[in-house]
């Protein structure tokens, strides 16, 4: 099970967002916490992720995270759809 974070740098006010996802729920907010990320920040929808500012992106990489490109995303995000579909 792996743990991904995306090169996306979408604003939100004057910070610079990126996208945390994982291969299981459990794992994704085992590094939440660990990088200080409430769990009401926890975005469960189609894609299961948390929206995370460039110094939490860090951390998470410091704990095991993944970079991943567009490429890699988009597959998780097809991933996590039919995950949804199927069950």
């Amino acid at each position: 099970m792996t743990v991904y974070v995306d090169g996306a740098k979408n604003k939100l006010g004057r910070m610079k967002m990126s996208h945390m996802l994982a291969d299981s729920l459990d794992e994704l907010h085992d590094i939440a916490r660990k990088v200080g990320l409430k769990k009401e920040w926890f975005q469960e929808n189609k894609t299961p992720h948390y929206d995370l500012c460039q110094s939490k992106r860090k951390l998470a990489i410091e704990f095991g995270a993944i970079e991943i490109n567009n490429r890699k995303l988009v597959q998780l995000i097809h991933y996590w759809r039919e995950s949804i579909i199927l069950s």
